[in-house]
């Protein structure tokens, strides 16, 4: 009787679980298309259809239970990794300072923004440091995912900006170490500084180096005495693993996922590896977007303090980013878009005001704060980002000099 009970349970949790990824889904699936119709991004219905199945409207979706939370990331991994498929690191190398530059204004503007205005507000101590490294990171998913609907990846600023923004990550995820270390009492050293940003670099320049040599004769091996399906499943389990090393030695899984595109890409297979983590990525990535939207919940924006301290801090990362656009003073190109790239915390924002909530330094309010921050990034980018480069679809590509026409895929 005990098993039976226990197998109904199991029942129950197994039919309800597939029930909310059917919502999942489907609304994302339809205020994407809607979207899509009226000139927008699918991403910004997938996020409206997160906002709606979370705690806000529905309260179906609860983005905090472990089974969502893990689909979620499997989709932002996946996500990266095709994109970093889709990504010439030839490219990507040319516009290295350019990217560099960028992306040391984009997170020293926008943490001094924070940083000074939560200090004029009078809040509470730390409370800016969490605050100014909350503004720091942008969200590579949501912009990358928006410059591939609109099929720009290939753009000189389009590489800026992912270049950038993964850059942006690694160096946010120092900041959030040594910001955990005050919050937590302990003291920053320099070296414990020099350790985890060499960390974090080094991961990306060695498996870029070391999987170079690797993963070609890998890949001619399987494409020679495999099937066609072993070829995307290898890959795959190849950026799984690249993605939980680089966790594991203080970078990001993010980061691993691109970096493991990165190695694929110039292989003659890549196009048929894509294919495959495209497949997956019909299921696995909307889920992703959903999730981000399910964590706002905006019926804490009926506080006056919570609009007051969010509205500057939206203003703050808005500006830092954008400034960020002009860094490259040197680099000929159109830094509004890099700028306007640059824009969406999405995820990441949301990771580092998690953190600051769980050691205590954000209260409640604090925390709705920086959610209607990272709302409103990830919601503008992709409405500005999409005004920004259809309005030159006609123009010559600045990559492709010959090229008279670009059509969009949106």
């Amino acid at each position: 009787m005990l098993l039976n009970l226990a197998a109904t349970a199991g029942a129950s949790e197994t039919t309800h679980l597939l029930l909310v990824l059917a919502a999942m889904l489907a609304l994302a699936k339809v205020l994407g298309d809607l979207c899509e119709r009226v000139g927008q991004a699918a991403v910004i219905g997938e996020l409206l259809a997160g906002v709606m199945l979370g705690p806000s409207v529905f309260a179906l979706v609860d983005p905090h239970q472990s089974v969502i939370q893990a689909f979620s990331e499997i989709g932002v991994v996946i996500l990266l990794f095709q994109i970093g498929l889709e990504t010439d690191l030839r490219k990507m190398l040319k516009v290295g300072p350019a990217a560099f530059a960028v992306a040391m204004v984009g997170v020293f503007v926008p943490f001094s923004l924070g940083y000074f205005s939560a200090r004029a507000l009078g809040l509470p101590p730390l409370a800016d440091l969490v605050l100014g490294a909350t503004l720091t990171a942008t969200s590579v998913g949501i912009t990358a995912r928006v410059l591939s609907d609109l099929g720009r990846l290939q753009d000189p600023e389009s590489q800026v900006v992912l270049g950038a923004a993964v850059i942006d990550d690694v160096i946010g995820l120092i900041i959030l170490a040594v910001v955990s270390d005050v919050v937590a009492g302990g003291s920053v050293t320099l070296g414990g500084v020099v350790r985890n940003t060499l960390t974090a670099f080094g991961f990306i320049v060695a498996a870029v180096m070391l999987g170079g040599r690797l993963v070609p004769p890998l890949v001619r091996l399987i494409a020679r005495h495999g099937k066609p399906a072993s070829l995307p499943v290898m890959a795959l389990t190849l950026a799984f693993t690249i993605a939980v090393l680089a966790d594991q030695l203080g970078s990001a899984m993010i980061i691993g996922a691109f970096t493991a595109g990165l190695l694929f890409a110039p292989t003659p297979q890549a196009h048929q590896i894509e294919e495959g983590v495209v497949r997956m990525g019909y299921f696995f990535v909307p889920l992703f977007f959903v999730n981000v939207g399910a964590l706002v919940d905006v019926r804490a924006f009926a506080d006056p303090r919570v609009l007051l301290v969010g509205g500057i801090l939206i203003a703050c990362a808005v500006v830092g980013k954008v400034v960020a656009g002009w860094a490259p003073f040197w680099w000929k190109g159109r830094k509004l878009v890099i700028g306007v790239g640059m824009i969406p915390r999405g995820e990441v924002g949301l990771i580092f005001a998690t953190a600051g909530v769980t050691k205590g330094v954000l209260d409640d309010k604090l925390f709705a704060a920086c959610a209607m921050m990272v709302m409103a990034t990830t919601f503008l980018a992709p409405i500005l980002l999409k005004q920004l480069l259809t309005k030159r679809e006609n123009a010559p590509r600045q990559d492709e000099p010959g090229s008279v026409e670009l059509v969009s895929r949106v």
